[in-house]
Protein backbone atom coordinates (compact mmCIF):
# COMPACT_ATOMS: atom_id res chain seq x y z
CA UNK A 1 0.00 0.00 0.00
CA UNK A 2 1.00 3.80 -0.81
CA UNK A 3 2.17 5.92 1.69
CA UNK A 4 1.86 9.62 1.38
CA UNK A 5 3.53 12.60 2.84
CA UNK A 6 3.74 16.09 1.53
CA UNK A 7 7.72 16.91 1.85
CA UNK A 8 7.58 20.61 0.88
CA UNK A 9 4.03 22.61 -0.16
CA UNK A 10 2.09 20.97 -2.52
CA UNK A 11 4.35 18.87 -2.85
CA UNK A 12 3.58 14.92 -2.16
CA UNK A 13 5.99 12.02 -1.91
CA UNK A 14 4.38 8.85 -2.51
CA UNK A 15 5.91 5.80 -1.40
CA UNK A 16 5.20 2.12 -1.96
CA UNK A 17 8.17 -0.18 0.53
CA UNK A 18 9.11 -3.64 -1.69
CA UNK A 19 9.79 -5.80 1.37
CA UNK A 20 11.58 -8.28 -0.93
CA UNK A 21 14.30 -5.78 -1.85
CA UNK A 22 13.98 -3.86 0.96
CA UNK A 23 13.30 -0.92 -0.82
CA UNK A 24 11.42 2.06 -0.83
CA UNK A 25 10.06 3.17 -4.48
CA UNK A 26 8.70 6.93 -4.35
CA UNK A 27 6.97 8.67 -6.91
CA UNK A 28 6.14 12.63 -6.65
CA UNK A 29 3.27 14.44 -6.84
CA UNK A 30 3.13 18.17 -7.60
CA UNK A 31 0.13 20.04 -7.74
CA UNK A 32 0.18 23.01 -9.31
CA UNK A 33 -1.91 24.53 -12.24
CA UNK A 34 -0.73 22.01 -13.97
CA UNK A 35 -0.22 18.91 -11.96
CA UNK A 36 2.89 17.22 -12.39
CA UNK A 37 3.72 14.02 -11.57
CA UNK A 38 7.68 12.80 -11.62
CA UNK A 39 8.39 9.18 -11.67
CA UNK A 40 5.79 7.52 -13.51
CA UNK A 41 6.55 3.85 -11.26
CA UNK A 42 6.39 0.49 -12.01
CA UNK A 43 3.68 -1.09 -13.82
CA UNK A 44 2.55 -3.73 -11.09
CA UNK A 45 2.45 -0.58 -8.96
CA UNK A 46 0.43 1.24 -11.22
CA UNK A 47 -3.35 0.69 -9.10
CA UNK A 48 -1.76 1.82 -5.36
CA UNK A 49 0.23 4.93 -6.99
CA UNK A 50 -3.41 5.83 -8.70
CA UNK A 51 -5.61 5.77 -6.01
CA UNK A 52 -2.83 7.45 -3.93
CA UNK A 53 -2.82 10.13 -6.26
CA UNK A 54 -6.47 10.20 -5.94
CA UNK A 55 -6.83 11.54 -2.36
CA UNK A 56 -4.61 14.75 -3.39
CA UNK A 57 -6.44 15.55 -7.00
CA UNK A 58 -7.86 13.92 -9.70
CA UNK A 59 -5.52 11.57 -11.82
CA UNK A 60 -7.21 12.38 -14.84
CA UNK A 61 -5.86 15.89 -14.62
CA UNK A 62 -2.19 15.31 -14.66
CA UNK A 63 -0.51 16.99 -17.65
CA UNK A 64 3.38 15.99 -17.20
CA UNK A 65 5.12 12.89 -16.27
CA UNK A 66 8.47 13.38 -15.79
CA UNK A 67 11.41 10.70 -15.20
CA UNK A 68 15.51 10.96 -14.86
CA UNK A 69 15.57 7.83 -17.43
CA UNK A 70 14.25 5.04 -18.89
CA UNK A 71 14.09 2.50 -15.95
CA UNK A 72 10.87 0.32 -15.01
CA UNK A 73 10.50 1.92 -11.74
CA UNK A 74 10.78 5.74 -13.52
CA UNK A 75 8.53 4.94 -16.32
CA UNK A 76 7.46 1.79 -16.35
CA UNK A 77 3.84 2.60 -16.14
CA UNK A 78 3.84 5.61 -18.38
CA UNK A 79 1.22 3.89 -20.85
CA UNK A 80 -1.11 3.83 -17.86
CA UNK A 81 -0.99 7.25 -16.87
CA UNK A 82 -1.37 8.52 -20.02
CA UNK A 83 -4.63 6.69 -20.81
CA UNK A 84 -6.17 8.03 -17.30
CA UNK A 85 -4.71 11.73 -17.78
CA UNK A 86 -6.08 12.50 -21.59
CA UNK A 87 -3.98 16.07 -21.46
CA UNK A 88 -1.14 14.25 -19.75
CA UNK A 89 2.77 14.46 -21.76
CA UNK A 90 5.97 12.49 -21.25
CA UNK A 91 8.69 14.72 -20.29
CA UNK A 92 12.46 13.51 -20.12
CA UNK A 93 15.79 14.51 -22.04
CA UNK A 94 15.99 15.15 -25.20
CA UNK A 95 18.22 12.25 -25.42
CA UNK A 96 15.45 10.09 -23.44
CA UNK A 97 13.03 11.01 -25.83
CA UNK A 98 14.43 10.00 -29.29
CA UNK A 99 16.59 6.92 -28.25
CA UNK A 100 13.50 5.28 -26.17
CA UNK A 101 10.30 7.40 -25.30
CA UNK A 102 9.24 7.99 -28.14
CA UNK A 103 9.29 4.21 -29.23
CA UNK A 104 7.96 3.02 -25.91
CA UNK A 105 5.02 5.41 -24.95
CA UNK A 106 1.41 5.77 -27.10
CA UNK A 107 2.57 9.99 -26.64
CA UNK A 108 5.39 11.82 -27.56
CA UNK A 109 7.53 12.94 -25.02
CA UNK A 110 8.58 16.97 -24.50
CA UNK A 111 12.65 16.48 -24.73
CA UNK A 112 14.18 18.84 -22.60
CA UNK A 113 17.36 20.42 -23.31
CA UNK A 114 19.91 21.22 -20.75
CA UNK A 115 19.51 24.13 -19.05
CA UNK A 116 15.75 24.55 -20.29
CA UNK A 117 13.35 26.22 -18.40
CA UNK A 118 9.25 25.86 -17.88
CA UNK A 119 6.26 26.50 -15.45
CA UNK A 120 3.63 24.44 -14.56
CA UNK A 121 2.08 27.79 -12.50
CA UNK A 122 3.28 28.68 -9.43
CA UNK A 123 6.34 26.80 -9.93
CA UNK A 124 9.76 26.99 -12.30
CA UNK A 125 11.84 24.29 -13.14
CA UNK A 126 14.67 23.97 -14.69
CA UNK A 127 16.49 20.81 -16.05
CA UNK A 128 19.65 19.55 -15.77
CA UNK A 129 21.14 16.69 -18.32
CA UNK A 130 23.76 14.77 -16.27
CA UNK A 131 24.87 11.52 -18.35
CA UNK A 132 25.30 8.49 -16.16
CA UNK A 133 24.41 10.28 -12.71
CA UNK A 134 22.92 8.42 -11.26
CA UNK A 135 23.31 5.73 -14.49
CA UNK A 136 21.82 6.01 -18.12
CA UNK A 137 23.33 8.11 -21.19
CA UNK A 138 19.73 9.69 -20.66
CA UNK A 139 19.78 10.73 -17.31
CA UNK A 140 18.32 14.47 -15.92
CA UNK A 141 17.56 16.45 -12.44
CA UNK A 142 14.01 18.90 -12.30
CA UNK A 143 15.04 21.80 -9.86
CA UNK A 144 12.32 23.67 -8.68
CA UNK A 145 13.70 27.18 -7.98
CA UNK A 146 11.61 28.79 -5.95
CA UNK A 147 11.08 26.04 -3.23
CA UNK A 148 15.04 24.77 -3.60
CA UNK A 149 13.67 20.93 -4.51
CA UNK A 150 15.84 19.29 -6.16
CA UNK A 151 14.37 15.52 -7.96
CA UNK A 152 16.81 13.85 -7.56
CA UNK A 153 16.14 10.40 -9.08
CA UNK A 154 18.16 7.31 -7.24
CA UNK A 155 20.84 10.00 -6.55
CA UNK A 156 21.11 10.02 -2.15
CA UNK A 157 19.22 6.94 -2.39
CA UNK A 158 19.39 4.36 -0.12
CA UNK A 159 17.39 1.28 1.39
CA UNK A 160 15.39 0.42 4.13
CA UNK A 161 11.65 1.07 5.35
CA UNK A 162 12.82 4.63 6.65
CA UNK A 163 10.95 7.89 7.30
CA UNK A 164 9.68 9.99 4.57
CA UNK A 165 12.02 13.01 5.71
CA UNK A 166 15.29 13.11 7.09
CA UNK A 167 17.91 15.86 8.08
CA UNK A 168 20.17 13.47 8.89
CA UNK A 169 23.56 12.51 6.71
CA UNK A 170 22.22 9.76 4.66
CA UNK A 171 25.48 9.27 2.39
CA UNK A 172 26.46 6.26 4.96
CA UNK A 173 23.31 4.16 3.91
CA UNK A 174 23.89 5.17 0.56
CA UNK A 175 27.68 3.66 0.62
CA UNK A 176 26.40 0.58 2.37
CA UNK A 177 23.65 -0.01 -0.21
CA UNK A 178 26.54 0.11 -2.69
CA UNK A 179 28.77 -1.55 -1.33
CA UNK A 180 26.62 -4.57 -0.66
CA UNK A 181 25.50 -4.64 -4.71
CA UNK A 182 29.69 -5.78 -4.88
CA UNK A 183 29.53 -9.16 -6.82
CA UNK A 184 26.53 -9.12 -7.57
CA UNK A 185 24.87 -9.00 -10.75
CA UNK A 186 23.55 -5.61 -9.56
CA UNK A 187 27.21 -4.42 -9.33
CA UNK A 188 28.15 -0.98 -11.18
CA UNK A 189 24.46 0.81 -10.25
CA UNK A 190 26.40 3.92 -9.91
CA UNK A 191 29.21 4.54 -12.44
CA UNK A 192 31.72 6.77 -11.14
CA UNK A 193 32.89 8.44 -14.72
CA UNK A 194 35.48 11.55 -15.40
CA UNK A 195 32.19 13.57 -16.00
CA UNK A 196 30.62 12.80 -12.15
CA UNK A 197 31.84 14.94 -10.26
CA UNK A 198 31.17 18.03 -12.50
CA UNK A 199 27.42 16.79 -13.03
CA UNK A 200 27.33 16.59 -9.33
CA UNK A 201 29.10 20.02 -8.94
CA UNK A 202 26.23 21.51 -10.92
CA UNK A 203 23.27 20.17 -8.63
CA UNK A 204 25.29 20.96 -5.45
CA UNK A 205 25.85 24.88 -7.03
CA UNK A 206 22.06 25.10 -7.17
CA UNK A 207 21.95 24.97 -2.88
CA UNK A 208 18.99 22.63 -2.79
CA UNK A 209 16.98 22.73 0.46
CA UNK A 210 15.29 19.68 -0.36
CA UNK A 211 16.34 16.57 -2.31
CA UNK A 212 13.54 14.15 -3.15
CA UNK A 213 15.24 10.75 -3.86
CA UNK A 214 13.49 7.75 -5.84
CA UNK A 215 14.73 5.48 -3.00
CA UNK A 216 14.72 6.52 0.72
CA UNK A 217 14.12 9.22 2.72
CA UNK A 218 13.41 12.66 1.27
CA UNK A 219 16.30 15.06 2.42
CA UNK A 220 15.64 18.30 3.80
CA UNK A 221 18.57 20.46 4.42
CA UNK A 222 21.71 21.75 3.35
CA UNK A 223 21.83 19.85 -0.17
CA UNK A 224 24.85 21.23 -1.67
CA UNK A 225 26.81 19.57 1.55
CA UNK A 226 25.20 16.03 0.99
CA UNK A 227 25.82 15.86 -2.65
CA UNK A 228 29.25 16.85 -2.69
CA UNK A 229 29.79 14.23 0.62
CA UNK A 230 27.90 12.08 -1.81
CA UNK A 231 30.30 12.68 -4.53
CA UNK A 232 33.80 12.36 -2.41
CA UNK A 233 32.32 8.95 -1.49
CA UNK A 234 31.67 7.95 -4.83
CA UNK A 235 34.77 8.69 -5.73
CA UNK A 236 36.26 6.74 -2.53
CA UNK A 237 34.68 3.87 -3.58
CA UNK A 238 34.28 3.91 -7.51
CA UNK A 239 37.01 6.27 -8.43
CA UNK A 240 40.09 5.51 -9.98
CA UNK A 241 43.08 4.48 -7.80
CA UNK A 242 45.10 7.37 -6.36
Amino acid sequence: MARVDEIAPDVYRISTYAKSFNLQFCQFLIVDDEPLIYHAGMRRMFDGMRDAVAQIIDPSTVRWIGFSHFEADESGALNEWLELAPQAEPMCSIVGAEVNVNDFSSRKARGLADGETFETGRFRWRFFHTPQVPHGWDAGHLFEETQGLLLCSDVLGHDGDVPAITEDDVVELMRGQLTSYRGTPFDDYMPYTPHTTGHIERLAHLEPRVCATMHGSTVRGDGATALRTMDRMLREEFGPPE
